[in-house]
């Protein structure tokens, strides 16, 4: 799909009242069949992580989905809210399986990062149908307007990040149900309440969240969010990135292009400084920042009650 300046100009104005847009028909069937698949690879290789939790430690290696969060489509949305400078700091796989599927209590995503500036965008990609029936992110317009407020512990019901916000600041008589089909891309602020309720249904519903923010921001997080990928734009000196790893069949599936990705990965990643890596398996990554989720420390300083 090509997005239109008057799409983009709608887009701003719904972001800029609501805290939320969506836009339609973003990515084609034949990339979201691939998605799917990963996913379904990620499930058959993760089989003790729940698919709520297909965080992007998991994907470290995983060329197809370095591909999938640098999609030309989704650099075009987040650029024009963020600057054509842009990196991708987070990803990964909310699936709620059928009739199991945990609920995202309401939360703000700004809660959880330690971003300077706190400049950034969160991109929902809707791989399956997401509906009433299978927990469809719901939206409290306006209240990205809000500070970021303390969290709750959450443990009475069962709930991806184990934490909330306080009932005060929920009326949910303005909640807004975000309806999408596959390939339906919505975007929404850093501020912004929002949360999912849990799926009962005979579908899945799985979504690829996606944060992205300008190339220049420093991540403050201890040990968390701390390989970004740089994804297009300019870098400045001295700043450093994931490289983007090589295609290898043991750690990521077949997709469209795969035979000439090691040549882009190559020329893009000669564009800036590499981290260096930890000597900690994706696996024990991906369960440490579990443990965190459900201790309430994922951000430094966080207020957690």
């Amino acid at each position: 799909m090509n997005i239109s300046v008057t799409q983009l100009k709608k887009a701003k104005q719904d972001y800029d009242e609501n805290g939320y847009a969506v836009f339609r028909q973003v990515l084609d069937s034949s990339l979201i069949k691939e998605a799917s698949a990963h996913v379904e690879w990620l499930c058959k290789r993760y089989k003790n992580i729940r698919p709520e939790h297909l965080h992007h430690p998991l994907m470290r290696d995983d060329a197809f989905w370095v591909r999938l969060v640098t999609d030309c489509r989704l650099q075009h949305i987040a650029s024009a809210f963020l600057g054509p400078d842009l990196a991708c700091f987070t990803a990964h796989y909310i699936c709620k399986p059928a009739r199991d599927g945990h609920a995202v209590l309401w939360h703000q995503d700004g809660s959880y990062w330690n971003l300077n500036p706190q400049k950034a965008l969160t991109l929902w990609v809707a791989i399956d149908s997401s509906n009433s029936a299978n927990g469809c992110l719901r939206m409290i317009p306006g209240t990205h307007r809000l500070p970021l407020q303390p969290i709750l512990k959450r443990h009475d019901v069962p709930n991806m990040l184990a934490t909330s916000v306080g009932d005060e600041y929920i009326d949910e008589s303005k909640l807004v149900e975000i309806h999408l089909e596959p390939g339906d891309v919505s975007i929404h602020h850093p501020n912004i309440i929002h949360g999912s309720k849990e799926n009962r249904s005979n579908m899945r519903r799985c979504g690829l969240d996606i944060g992205y923010m300008p190339a220049s921001t420093e991540i403050s997080n201890e040990n968390l969010y701390l390989n970004p990928i740089f994804v297009a734009g300019n870098v400045e000196s001295g700043q450093r990135f994931r490289p983007w790893p090589n295609y290898d069949k043991s750690n990521t599936i077949p997709f469209d292009g795969f035979e000439l990705w090691d040549k882009r990965a190559l020329a893009h990643n000669l564009l800036h400084d590499h981290v260096t890596y930890t000597n900690e398996s994706p696996v024990d990554m991906t369960n440490r920042m579990m443990k965190r989720i459900q201790d309430g420390t994922v951000k430094s300083g966080q207020v957690v009650l």
